[in-house]
């Protein structure tokens, strides 16, 4: 049997993970790049070819749209996979050439976003109330 005070514990630190990470990611990089769409869309790297304006918008689902669901812990799980490809493309695509120090940034944030594929939300979520609710 589990013990429910772990499990309270787990969700406490969980919440905690999702709302830093995606704060950070939404207010540092998803809103800056909402706000200057039109003077950014021009040189944003397009690392898989689809154009700078496409490239632009898929970074800003993954680091605005994303980060606030997995704030909110709503389809945490969906939320967090575009998250990941998003820092996975700037590592190892946008910042190839680049130094360690540019990789790993973005891999920082990579990291809570597989740990959320992996565990979910936590029972302190809109995802963990759902799935109580059913």
């Amino acid at each position: 049997m589990t013990n429910p005070t772990s499990h309270a514990w787990t969700s406490l630190g969980l919440l905690i993970l999702r709302v830093s990470t995606a704060g950070m990611m939404f207010f540092g990089h998803g809103l800056p790049k909402i706000l200057d769409f039109s003077a950014r869309s021009a040189a944003f790297p397009d690392p898989l070819g689809l154009g700078n304006n496409v490239s632009l918008a898929l970074a800003i689902f993954g680091e605005a749209v994303c980060s606030i669901l997995i704030a909110l812990g709503l389809f945490t799980r969906l939320a967090a996979t575009p998250f990941l490809i998003t820092m996975l493309t700037a590592a190892f695509l946008v910042h190839s050439a680049d130094p360690w120090a540019k990789k790993e940034f973005a891999l920082l944030y990579a990291a809570p976003a597989l740990t959320l594929i992996f565990t979910g939300a936590g029972a302190f979520s809109i995802d963990g109330w759902r799935q109580r609710h059913r």
